[in-house]
């Protein structure tokens, strides 16, 4: 693999997160018809701006930002350093934030220790999406260190969703994720199950099965962590992947399904940013992504690749 097809995949993990992100953000909570364009449009239930990403993408930037200078983000002053980026976003008052989130962060724990035991000490359905649809930048600090990227991804999100599903689609993504800068291919997802316990396949396996031969009303609570993950994977898999236009026309995919739109598609983005890289996300979709904290798609690659950098150090 030369060195610039390497980076542009690495760029395009957070790249493509916030494009679909931002793509899904003006249909969340709606269910778009055959007929109607999906674009970059804004609006939605928060009346976002033409090409602003929403909190996926948000948190998935306080995980990178934590990482950028080669930290360990998965253990000690690292874990740290994302927990108190995730405080420092839900200080800003952000328009949208997850139920569960808000919980956990209402709290303002000072360390990831804290945070964690607040997230484990919820009841009732814990098994949101907010920690998948944040997960990808994970897969860029530990490009060298599957069982480390593993590990990071249980222990980051088990910051705010202690629920044990929501922790294996983490770690099943990020493998992917990882797998797909690598090689540039998705078979990183299936992959994974050939080295998960048995008993995470036995509950992924045939999940997976059902989002490649399905349809979304098979999976449509998608505000769930598994039919999030399943909505995503079956955009992926039922989209004509034989060019780079792959990542648009299944990030479109991925927001006709309904539902949850900016998370759904922002976690297809993560994925398909790692295989086609930031090159495949198109030129005007990319001069009008920004959001928080102030960060344009630019700054998204450069701290993609600073990520990468460090760790070839």
């Amino acid at each position: 693999m030369n060195e610039a097809l390497d980076l542009d995949r690495a760029a395009g993990v957070l790249l493509g997160t916030a494009a679909g992100d931002a793509l899904g953000a003006g249909y969340e909570f709606t269910h778009p018809t055959a007929e109607q364009a999906i674009d970059m449009v804004g609006g939605g239930s928060f009346d976002w701006a033409p090409g602003e990403w929403t909190d996926d993408t948000s948190m998935a930037i306080a995980v990178a930002i934590a990482a950028k200078d080669g930290a360990d983000i998965g253990r000690g002053d690292g874990l740290d350093a994302v927990a108190a980026g995730f405080v420092d976003w839900f200080d800003s008052n952000p328009p949208d934030m997850g139920i569960q989130t808000r919980s956990v962060l209402s709290s303002r724990s000072q360390s990831a220790h804290e945070m964690a035991r607040c997230a484990k000490r919820l009841g009732g359905r814990t098994g949101g999406n907010g920690s998948l649809m944040r997960t990808a930048p994970v897969a860029l600090a530990y490009l060298d260190d599957e069982a480390g990227c593993l590990a990071a991804a249980a222990a980051i999100g088990r910051l705010t969703h202690a629920d044990h599903r929501a922790t294996e689609a983490c770690q099943m993504w990020t493998y992917a994720i990882r797998h797909a800068v690598l090689h540039g291919n998705f078979d990183g997802v299936r992959e994974y199950l050939g080295k998960a316990p048995t008993t995470v396949v036995e509950f992924w396996s045939p999940l997976l099965d059902a989002a490649e031969n399905g349809v979304p009303a098979d999976f449509a609570n998608n505000g769930w962590v598994v039919h999030a993950l399943q909505t995503a994977w079956w955009a992926i898999t039922n989209t004509d992947d034989s060019s780079p236009e792959h990542l648009q026309h299944t990030l479109e995919m991925a927001v006709r399904a309904g539902g949850d739109t900016d998370t759904t598609a922002a976690i297809a983005g993560g994925l398909l940013g790692a295989r086609w890289g930031a090159s495949a996300v198109p030129a005007r979709w990319r001069r009008i992504l920004h959001g928080y904290p102030g960060f344009r798609a630019d700054d998204l690659v450069g701290i993609a690749v600073q990520i990468v950098l460090k760790g070839k150090r």
